[in-house]
């Protein structure tokens, strides 16, 4: 069994709340060593044009932080 089988079979095992906990951290991991999905980082950045005229409009200004 290798590790990534044991990650699953311990995590399996975890409450719900618990186990997201787990990804988060191994999601940390990936950020932290640059080995996220780039496919998907560069979706990620392809919507942010779009998304921006979503975010910042006049009718959300309440919603902005000073």
């Amino acid at each position: 069994m290798n590790i990534a089988e044991k990650i699953y079979k311990e995590s399996s095992k975890l409450p719900e709340h618990l186990a997201k906990e787990v990804l988060d951290f191994i999601e940390f991991i990936e950020k932290k060593h640059g080995l996220q999905d780039r496919e998907l980082q560069n979706l990620k950045e392809a919507q942010l044009p779009v998304m921006e005229n979503i975010w910042d409009n006049e009718s959300d200004e309440v919603w902005d932080e000073d």
